[in-house]
């Protein structure tokens, strides 16, 4: 089955260029279209896409709040990946705090952009390490947040666990993480899942937010 995708952006040459860009794929599907936060709400019941490409800055709507009343209202959302001009936009930030799985920059390129759909289409998050420690850095406070130290304090984290998460915060893949702690993939994928359960994280963009948010890990 193809990755079914939902473009949302007020400019229509954007959407016409991420439409061009991904149904080159023979593995990818643009079912619908959004100029605004505003509409995509029916619109994601209708056409019930796998992922959203969705700007974080439209007129009406924006994408941090249409991120979440999608996450809150509907029992299974879809992936969503931010498309925002400006890697170090406070509203990118608010976007992934949100809930969105990773964000892309406009000026992408081709392949950048099929990558990325297929990378949270799968489950995956979609981040950039040096851009969200600048992020953290420039709009976190700095471990101030008492939501995310209290929900790290409740996860009660093994060791293992923690530096695994650190390791995630500095943006490393299951692979790599293996290969830094010489275990098994498998082995790396079981902490990642008891991370991500019990720090109550809808994917590993959220388990980072609250790395950086609680102070566990120093942006810088």
């Amino acid at each position: 089955m193809p990755v079914r995708v939902l473009l949302v952006d007020d400019e229509p040459l954007v959407r016409a260029g991420l439409r061009a860009v991904l149904e080159a794929q023979p593995d990818i599907e643009v079912v619908g279209e959004a100029a605004d936060g505003a509409t995509v709400i029916p619109l994601v019941r209708q056409v019930r896409p796998d992922v959203v490409a969705m700007d974080v800055r439209m007129p009406l709507l924006d994408g941090i709040e249409t991120t979440r009343t999608l996450l809150r209202t509907m029992t299974d959302p879809p992936k969503i990946l931010v498309v925002t001009t400006f890697a170090n936009d406070e509203y990118v930030y608010e976007a992934l705090r949100a809930g969105a799985d990773g964000f892309l920059l406009k000026r992408a390129r081709p392949a950048e952009i099929v990558h990325a759909v297929r990378l949270i289409a799968e489950g995956e998050s979609l981040l950039f390490p040096a851009s969200v420690r600048q992020l953290a850095a420039e709009y976190g406070d700095g471990g101030g947040n008492r939501a995310a130290r209290a929900r790290l304090e409740r996860a009660r984290l093994t060791e293992r666990e923690s530096e695994v998460l650190r390791l995630m915060a500095r943006g490393l893949s299951n692979a790599e993480i293996a290969a830094r702690l010489v275990v098994g993939t498998e082995t790396v994928k079981s902490h990642v899942s008891a991370v991500l359960g019990k720090l109550g994280a809808r994917d590993r963009t959220q388990a980072v937010i609250t790395a950086y948010e609680s102070g566990f890990v120093a942006p810088g």
